[in-house]
């Protein structure tokens, strides 16, 4: 049974963000629904009335964001669940990509979820609760080539979240990372897949990885809703969470792999260790009075 939470969630138009708007709005919970056009949340206010706040939203713009939060906490009075699922894949090789197209990546994936997320905290530090949630992906902890910069972003959105549940963890607030496998949503649409100029050189490293994932099957976006809502209503919820049955077996391997090349090299590492007495934390360290 819904507990009536109120739930922000960012790319609410389609893919995973359509499916989990969707998800809480028919269990009766209420959501701020935002994308960059809001006319596409139409037929949800038509289905669902006064429970969806449909609102534009940008997020690589962080006066917007604050002001959509704010928006969202003035209409229904406080926030739950903060889901920050909007951005996009980045597409080609490292020596590929141009300046633009690489900042672009980061601006929207990584420095969208920290403008949302940071206009939301001082709600939730007041309400001495909530869950903020940020989509990272199976790619935000093992990489493949030809998506370096797609990695960069959701690797850095793994760190900035990690850190981040230590740093509200006192405040009552819980942090989730959720982090897909393959699935059958709209990434492959131009806006959501961009493609950097490319250079023949890379063609068979590109065709290995197509190859590869062509062999996969794609999951069923509609098949994450229930351990989505499983996540926002856990008392503990977790600080990470996979989606998909290929995404365990892959990470486990990936992890394997690491955890022998660190063994395989740990006599070098603790050989790098010296000694030193004379090393004080900057006074900067020092929690402010």
């Amino acid at each position: 049974m819904s507990d009536g939470k109120v739930w922000f969630i960012t790319g609410s138009s389609r893919g995973f963000g359509r499916v989990w708007t969707e998800a809480a709005l028919k269990r009766g919970d209420k959501v701020v629904a935002t994308a960059r056009n809001p006319a596409v949340l139409q037929p949800l206010v038509a289905t669902y009335g006064k429970s969806v706040l449909p609102l534009e939203l940008d997020v690589t713009d962080r006066t917007a964001a604050f002001a959509a939060v704010a928006k969202g906490k003035e209409a229904f009075g406080r926030l739950d669940v903060v889901l920050n699922n909007a951005g996009y894949g980045q597409f080609g090789a490292v020596e590929e990509l141009s300046e633009a197209e690489a900042r672009a990546q980061i601006e929207t994936n990584l420095f969208g979820t920290l403008w949302v997320t940071q206009a939301a905290l001082p709600i939730l530090r007041a309400q001495q609760s909530g869950h903020i949630l940020a989509v990272s992906s199976i790619g935000g902890v093992g990489a493949f080539p030809s998506v370096g910069m797609y990695h960069a972003s959701k690797w850095g959105l793994e760190g900035l979240m990690d850190a981040l549940s230590q740093e509200v963890a006192g405040f009552g607030i819980k942090v989730t990372l959720i982090e897909p496998g393959g699935y059958a949503t709209d990434f492959a649409d131009p806006s959501s897949l961009r493609t950097a100029t490319p250079i023949a050189a890379y063609n068979p490293v590109k065709e290995q990885l197509f190859a590869a994932f062509a062999a996969e099957s794609m999951g069923d976006p509609q098949a994450t809703s229930t351990a989505i809502l499983k996540v926002v209503d856990a008392a503990e919820p977790p600080l990470r969470i996979l989606l998909g049955a290929t995404a365990v077996p892959m990470l486990r391997k990936i992890y394997e792999d690491r955890l022998a090349t660190w063994d395989r090299w740990a006599p070098v590492s603790a050989a790098a260790q010296g000694t030193r007495t004379d090393l004080r934390l900057p006074e900067t360290f020092r929690p402010a009075s």
